[in-house]
């Protein structure tokens, strides 16, 4: 077994963590998921590259990162995660843990919590309230508060550098996170729902801003574009417009000229 797997085995034992054990069970372990995540990746990442994980969680894609050969910055808020992270690759000089939120400016921000369910737990009060009694969400609760800080990805690009990728995974907080950039790097991604539209078209339209050019989009956890060929923000504007509620989440890639 390797160190990581066992970290990870270690953590799922652990009943001080075990708000964690069910994404701890989804996320790792399942090596063809791990194989299809790494190709898909491999599209924007390269060995000694740099990617900020905004959103980490419990590391998965971080892991894959690694896997390509780059380097991680992963951001991660809640702090069991933010444990999990720390002790997952604690043997890894080159993944750095920050347990901050990132938005559009450096302070202090509350961070809803979904003890149940803390893969949705999100620093966006609207998309809670969005969520309540959505189709789909029946049933989700956030139901502690705690005070995180925050960075911007300016102050993480002046303390390391430019990324290759940035993948942005925070429930309704993406805009913000776009909102503390000021201008476009290689390649990322950002997460929208369908119970949130209007927050993902404010996201193209800031990564348009930003100097972004081309864009696609993969629904949920596949590891596959929508479209063939990479095309323009008002395209991918109307095919999310016009996605069925169902169909609920996914990932919008941007990439600069």
């Amino acid at each position: 077994m390797s160190s990581r797997s066992a970290v990870v085995s270690s953590l799922r034992a652990n009943p001080a963590v075990a708000s964690i054990h069910q994404s701890l069970d989804f996320y790792w372990g399942n090596d063809v998921r791990d194989a299809a995540m790494d190709a898909f990746h491999a599209r924007f990442v390269r060995p000694g590259d740099l990617v900020f994980d905004v959103g980490a969680h419990v590391g998965d894609r971080v892991a894959s990162y690694r896997r390509l050969g780059a380097r991680v910055v992963a951001l991660e808020p809640q702090p069991l995660c933010g444990r999990a992270l720390t002790e997952i690759f604690a043997d890894d000089p080159a993944v750095r843990v920050v347990e901050a939120a990132v938005g559009a400016e450096p302070g202090n921000v509350t961070f809803y919590v979904n003890t149940a369910n803390p893969t949705v737990s999100t620093v966006s009060k609207d998309f809670v309230e969005a969520a309540f009694g959505a189709n789909g969400w029946h049933g989700q609760v956030w139901d502690t508060e705690i005070s995180v800080p925050t960075v911007t990805l300016d102050e993480l690009i002046a303390e390391h550098g430019e990324p290759a990728f940035v993948k942005i995974d925070v429930e309704g907080y993406e805009y913000a996170v776009l909102a503390g950039l000021s201008a476009a790097v290689p390649a990322l991604s950002f997460e929208f729902t369908t119970i949130e539209r209007a927050v993902a078209q404010q996201c193209l339209d800031r990564a348009v801003a930003l100097g972004f050019t081309r864009f696609n989009v993969a629904l949920g956890d596949a590891m596959d574009f929508d479209f063939p060929a990479w095309t323009s923000a008002e395209e991918i504007g109307a095919h999310l417009a016009g996605l069925p509620h169902e169909a609920n989440s996914g990932d919008v890639y941007c990439r600069r000229s």
